[in-house]
């Protein structure tokens, strides 16, 4: 019996053979891309309006759109409200760069056809929330 050699211990396989670091490169090279995806696109910005007065207790609809200095329609939104009118405050989300929009509301009135046209410059800073308070112009009253 003493001559029977011991069992080797298994060999240990270094670090580098493992499938981890194979695939290590790789996930490094997707996360550093997702990682500069976020940072280079546009963020997306949360235009928040409190309607003000009574006249928006009369508004039974909304189409909300942000239009850059060219005329092109970047967002559009349409809303629809019950008998009670607007809520306090109506959310919308868009991905807008830094710069200077027009914000134009078209508010559907209780007993009227035609849509009241309401314009509103935006300017978008660094800040993600954008909160305007929006009152229906005197000629509505």
């Amino acid at each position: 019996m003493a001559d029977t050699p011991s069992p080797k211990p298994p060999e240990r396989k270094g670090w580098r053979s493992s499938p981890m670091a194979k695939r290590l490169p790789l996930l490094l090279l997707v996360a550093v891309g997702l990682w500069l995806w976020q940072i280079t696109g546009i963020p997306e910005r949360e235009l928040v309006i409190h309607p003000t007065g009574m006249e928006w207790t009369q508004a039974r609809a909304l189409d909300f759109q942000v239009m850059d200095s060219e005329g092109t329609v970047l967002k559009r939104e349409e809303r629809f409200f019950g008998d009670t009118g607007a809520p306090p405050e109506l959310t919308f989300k868009a991905d807008l760069p830094e710069g200077t929009f027009r914000a134009v509301l078209f508010v559907k009135l209780a007993g009227r056809q035609e849509r009241l046209r309401v314009e509103e410059p935006l300017t978008v800073g660094e800040d993600r929330y954008i909160v305007r308070q929006l009152e229906l112009p005197a000629a509505t009253r």
